[in-house]
């Protein structure tokens, strides 16, 4: 592209992208301070003094600190152990470490919570009525529907995150450092606490907070496991002023959301400054640095099998309960009896159910299309961030990645405040709007990497011979970009099939999606219909990857042999 051209690209770049990220925050604000959204611009302190003089927010940003905390330090503490033993240990079949750290993203959060549900919900979850009908309890010993229920499942969800900050830093752990220690007569706790942990701690932190981050956004575990026990946090309680009672109210709901945003911000911005610090903390300083590998001796066996297990559950039994719960006629304690009954009803009443067709239509169409108006965007953005130098550059790229500090729910007030007063309110456009501002990042990441691999030298090559710019870029450049266009483009397609907080906020009548469909099912106890639709839900996102990996793997080929 031309460096007369490249100015105008940026600038409008910068316009489209501040619309979609800085236009919802600031809708969220004047909505905070509005009486509704039929009066906006009518400014008022009533919705702050009515949502923070609530008597109950001070449980709800109770139960949101235990449920946060508990979860990141849960989150944190598994990642930093199976980081530990992947790159540290001879722990075999290693291959699993990759299978916990990749495919659990791929599993709707939602849907891992149903089958948590599923299993352990007091009154006919599967486990527990194993406990009172097989081994005569009187009464279940699990609820699921508790903290501590929400804790443990929202730890498991942010696991592999974690554990893909933590890795990388202790493969690159110089280990001369403890043995070091332990020459000098330091016992292992002491080397353990004195120069082990001070050296990761930029990662630990890192790794803590960006599960912070996660867990003060997440809906799917405080909605499937909070509500049914009425415990509640920021995010189900935002939820509650605009999904229940007779009229729903925003300004509330953006008045509570925006204390919820400036500490997701702030979290973020903390997270950038410890990875920007991680620099003073390096130990490998020479060519001659080799990893040390310790051997676990009897205990490798055991160490594998609690592998084993985490994988088990994060990737084999939600898939799992969701098969048999789909097949049974009710919830039924694995037996003769309940094989006997197994059928499809459930699928067929999914099938023919108008609303959840309509749902899986619209997913579908979110998914395809907004995926490819996504990609289509973050290869223009990539181009500008990587190949033009310049502080307006610089601009569209903190635009572009300010959404990544964003709660989902908390957005979508925003941009329900933005759309009410358009002509895309209730519409699937304002979903598909949402969708692409949310998840732009997603698309933009892989699409820089693979720029930084296109030398410069191409273009100009191709500008001298004649070519104009957009030649270059449909023969030179995209076809390098393949790769990189597929990576995107998978990520946004499998992120818009299993959205949800964002979902519920801006889906009407009309416009309801596979995950909205999916909490009603929950909302209503239809675990077996949900159990159908969850697994159309799945199969969609596989196909979707697996399309687009054949896809990228033909494409490429043919242009390079052209």
């Amino acid at each position: 592209m031309s460096s007369q051209n490249r100015p105008i690209l940026t600038w409008s770049l910068i316009t489209v992208v501040g619309l979609l990220t800085v236009c919802p925050v600031v809708m969220l604000l004047f909505g905070s301070f509005s009486e509704g959204l039929g009066a906006f611009g009518t400014f008022t302190l009533d919705k702050y003094i009515s949502a923070y003089g609530d008597p109950d927010l001070l449980e709800i940003v109770g139960n949101t600190l235990v449920f946060v905390l508990g979860s990141s330090f849960l989150a944190t503490f598994l990642a930093l152990f199976l980081a530990y033993l992947n790159t540290r240990t001879d722990i075999p079949f290693k291959v699993l470490f990759r299978i916990i750290s990749i495919i659990p993203m791929m599993v709707p959060h939602i849907l891992f919570s149903v089958s948590w549900a599923l299993l352990l919900n007091p009154s006919n979850g599967i486990l527990n009525l194993f406990f009172r009908q097989v081994l005569g309890f009187e009464h279940s010993p699990f609820n699921i529907y508790s903290l501590w229920g929400m804790i443990m499942v929202e730890g498991l969800l942010d696991l592999p995150i974690a554990y893909l900050i933590l890795a990388p830093a202790l493969a690159s752990f110089d280990v001369s450092l403890e043995e070091s220690s332990k020459v000098c007569g330091a016992s292992t706790w002491h080397t353990l606490t004195r120069v082990t942990l001070p050296v990761l701690r930029p990662a630990i932190l890192a790794a803590f907070i960006l599960s912070l981050v996660r867990s003060l956004a997440s809906f799917a575990v405080p909605s499937v496991l909070g509500m049914p026990g009425r415990i509640y946090v920021l995010a189900t309680h935002i939820y509650r002023s605009i999904a229940t009672g007779f009229v729903a109210d925003f300004g509330a709901a953006a008045a509570i959301g925006m204390s919820v945003l400036v500490t997701s911000v702030s979290l973020i911005y903390v997270y950038r400054y410890l990875t920007a610090e991680s620099g003073k903390f390096v130990t490998i300083s020479s060519r001659g640095w080799k990893p040390s590998v310790v051997s676990l001796g009897r205990a490798r066996g055991p160490m594998f099998g609690v592998v084993g297990l985490l994988s088990f559950i994060l990737i084999v039994l939600p898939v799992l309960v969701l098969i048999y719960t789909s097949l049974t006629p009710y919830s039924m304690v694995p037996s003769a009896r309940a094989f006997s009954m197994m059928g499809l009803k459930h699928w067929q009443e999914v099938l023919r159910d108008p609303i959840s067709l309509l749902s899986l239509k619209n997913s579908l169409m979110l998914g395809v299309g907004g995926a490819t108006l996504g990609m289509a965007l973050s290869v223009l953005v990539a181009y500008v961030v990587v190949k033009v130098r310049s502080a307006a550059s610089g601009a569209l790229e903190t635009l572009t990645f300010l959404s990544f500090s964003f709660p989902g729910i908390v957005i979508g007030v925003g941009f329900m405040w933005f759309f009410v007063r358009t002509p895309l309110y209730a519409t699937i456009w304002a979903l598909l709007i949402g969708y692409i501002a949310t998840y732009l990042p997603y698309g933009v990441r892989p699409l820089a990497s693979a720029f930084v691999q296109v030398h410069a030298h191409l273009e100009e090559s191709s500008l001298v011979c004649g070519a104009g710019p957009v030649t270059t870029m449909r023969r030179i450049v995209i076809p390098l970009l393949v790769p990189g266009m597929v990576s995107a483009w998978i990520l946004m397609a499998t992120m818009f099939v299993r959205e949800l907080t964002l979902s519920v906020v801006l889906s009407r009548p009309g416009t309801e999606v596979l995950a909205v469909q999916i909490l009603r099912f929950a909302e209503d106890g239809l675990w077996g219909k949900l159990s159908a639709l969850g697994l159309i839900m799945i199969a969609i996102s596989t196909s979707l990857v697996i399309l687009a990996t054949l896809v990228g793997a033909r494409f490429k080929p043919a242009e390079e042999g052209g």
